[in-house]
């Protein structure tokens, strides 16, 4: 297949988003330079200044990158005729794969959090998230009485808490309960999604 100048252009900023993501997990936002980014993608950093202009806006394109992703998924799976169990054990999985594949986003969500709420606000209307399709879904659910009577918002926040923070977390938690081990953490994070699924289920059910 022969590469035109276009398909170029995007295998080019596909691969600065990969390096970037790499570089962001080891060294967080303000860690980061972007020689090192361009290096890690092994390229010029004249180059990677003509795709992104600064490091905060690829950092936005690689937190919004990573969202692209997980949002058709979520859509896909509320729009399904799956039963509401079902759906919870998949958000929870296809999150909880998510933040794994892109550790930087909890840290960046917890620091931008009280830093510039309005910059992550916009960045996650940018990737397509829509919290009204979550709410929408447990209202449904509420009203047919599949689930007990719940605040949708306090569910959602229940699950999105108990995924984020032991990937937030990952250093401590790898260090206290797991002597550094990564395999070991890795092991813990697959179980997780099942712990999380029924800790979720079992706190619903009418």
């Amino acid at each position: 297949m022969v590469k035109t100048p276009e398909t170029h252009s995007q295998s080019t900023e596909n691969k600065i988003l990969e390096a970037a993501k790499k570089v962001f997990i080891l060294h967080g936002l303000e860690g980061t330079s972007m020689q090192q980014i361009a290096s890690e993608a092994g390229i010029n950093k004249s180059l990677l200044h003509y795709y992104f202009r600064t490091k905060e806006k690829l950092f936005d394109a690689v937190f919004t990158y990573a969202f692209h992703y997980i949002v058709p998924q979520m859509e896909g799976i509320l729009s399904s005729d799956s039963g509401i169990n079902d759906k919870i054990e998949r958000i929870v999985t296809e999150y909880m794969d998510m933040l794994s594949e892109n550790k930087f986003i909890p840290a960046f969500i917890l620091h931008e959090i009280n830093r510039n709420p309005d910059r992550l606000y916009n960045i996650m209307q940018k990737s397509g998230i829509k919290p009204e399709m979550f709410v929408n879904q447990f209202v449904n659910e509420i009203q047919q009485g599949n689930i007990r009577p719940i605040d949708p918002r306090q569910l959602i926040i229940n699950i999105l808490s108990m995924c984020i923070f032991p990937v937030a977390a990952r250093p401590l938690i790898q260090r206290i309960f797991f002597g550094n081990n990564e395999n070991a953490y890795r092991q813990f994070l697959e179980e997780r999604k099942k712990v999380v699924s029924e800790f979720i289920i079992q706190s619903i059910k009418p």
